[in-house]
């Protein structure tokens, strides 16, 4: 007999999911540094499983919810817009969860506002109590974001005068901001792919990683996928010019959004314009927003050189486990060339990434939606730095534009596992916090599986 579902109980599941996040949060999250607590202290261990039990009933209500998505009568596209709303609140005001990049932000926003070379210097030149709530790892690193979302983060550092509190505040408003772009542009994108809109924004806008990721995590991607969509939605209509302008402005705070200019350029064609002229009124805008954004940021060309910002040694990218292994390999052997594997794997990356971006469009050039989204997926996967968010580049668009629904039950499964990767606060585990996330994730099964035997129980009753 089958779990009773309906969309309270997905909502108020959903709900007790991430309020069990922020709570734990409160002493296993990514906290300023005068708040971290002792890893083996009573209220970090609770915390920690507070936050994997909250995690695992947010994941269960998720794919309950789309078990009614794809049901009879699915729920209409306002109905889930309302759903985000309700299981995104408790998250609103909780400390950062899964990631310190936040204060990486602050602290860049505020080297802006003080007219410091943010793509020259690390936020260790900046000082004070900014810069130390930066990893240590990325203290001495400068920016790799492009100039809109620097000029953003300095106007955050100047309205909140550089107080943690609040400047963590209106960073997530900024996240919250371009996932509410995001869910937005989703139905319009979905349907002119020939999706389901509820669908689209199950998969693409209620995801587990949107939530723990761009609302817990108030990470830039969310601003970067925002404009995106809103752009690409613009393109669909009568406004080509301002999409390019929207999705060079979202290739300003990342750059993997450049390659939406390519879908922008096949949505004009398909139209009806020539080649040749949606080419160039992709090209003037592309070039004449990057100069007047940069030009209002005042941060200067830095951001070009700043792609090639150097990524972690120890991230699990697939191109540096590559690297890794192989010069684990060649090392072994006796050889010199042990130091060039990673960088080795790191450009054959690049080299796979962008040939599997030609095959994708000249297969998939009638969808560009989807064309842009495995593309962004391609980018993600074949990179020399990958984190679970970075996954959410191709699964918004593929959310918007999946062929058929068993595409979009192996991304689904693909979440699923990714939600489950990073500890609250950001850092690497050790084998007691392992065991600790992997109890309060057991308990949260316990708990569903009891709940789900009572509901059975009364029905059970009556049919016999």
């Amino acid at each position: 007999m089958a779990f009773p579902v309906d969309l309270r109980r997905c909502q108020i599941l959903g709900l007790a999911g991430s309020a069990f996040l922020a709570a734990g949060g409160e002493t296993a999250g990514a906290l300023p540094v005068r708040d971290l607590l002792h890893p083996a202290s009573a209220r970090a261990v609770l915390g920690l499983v507070g936050v994997y039990f909250g995690l695992v009933l947010l994941i269960a209500a998720w794919a309950l919810l789309g078990r009614l998505v794809r049901g009879p009568r699915p729920p209409a596209p306002r109905a889930l817009m309302l759903v985000l709303a309700v299981w995104a609140a408790p998250l609103l005001l909780a400390p950062p969860l899964f990631s310190r990049d936040v204060y990486s932000y602050l602290a860049q926003g505020a080297m802006v506002d003080a007219h410091m070379d943010v793509y020259a210097h690390g936020p260790s030149r900046l000082g004070g109590p900014l810069a130390d709530e930066v990893a240590p790892l990325w203290r001495h690193t400068g920016a790799p974001y492009g100039p809109v979302f620097l000029a953003v983060a300095a106007a955050l550092s100047a309205l909140t005068r550089g107080e943690v509190p609040a400047g963590l505040f209106g960073m997530r408003l900024v996240a919250l901001a371009g996932v509410a772009l995001m869910a937005a542009a989703l139905p319009r994108l979905a349907r002119h792919s020939g999706a389901d809109p509820a669908a689209a924004l199950w998969l693409g806008a209620l995801n587990p990683l949107v939530l723990l990721h761009l609302v817990a995590g108030a990470h830039n991607d969310a601003v970067m996928l925002g404009l995106l969509g809103i752009g690409l939605v613009a393109a669909l209509g009568r406004w080509p010019y301002l999409g390019a302008v929207l999705v060079t402005l979202a290739a300003l705070v990342k750059a993997p959004a450049v390659l939406g200019l390519a879908a922008v350029v096949v949505l004009q064609v398909r139209a009806g314009r020539g080649t040749a002229k949606a080419l160039v009124t992709t090209a003037v805008a592309a070039a004449g927003t990057t100069v007047a954004a940069t030009a209002a940021a005042g941060t200067g060309y830095g951001w070009v050189g700043a792609l090639n910002t150097p990524v972690s040694p120890q991230n699990w990218a697939l191109t540096t486990l590559l690297g890794r292994a192989t010069g684990a390999l060649l090392e072994h052997l006796g050889s010199d060339l042990a130091p060039l594997a990673i960088p080795a794997w790191h450009a054959l990356g690049v080299v796979a990434a962008g040939a599997a971006i030609v095959l994708i469009w000249l297969r998939l050039r009638p969808r560009p939606v989807y064309a842009l989204g495995l593309s962004l997926a391609a980018v993600a996967a074949l990179g020399p730095a990958i984190r679970p968010w970075y996954a959410l580049w191709g699964l918004f668009l593929i959310a918007a534009a999946a062929p058929s629904a068993s595409v979009r039950h192996r991304v689904a499964a693909v979440t699923g596992v990714l939600a489950l990767c990073v500890l609250p606060s950001g850092g690497p585990a050790d084998t007691g916090q392992l065991v600790l996330a992997v109890s309060g994730g057991a308990l949260a099964v316990v708990v569903l599986w009891q709940a789900h035997q009572a509901e059975l129980a009364p029905a059970l009753g009556r049919a016999a």
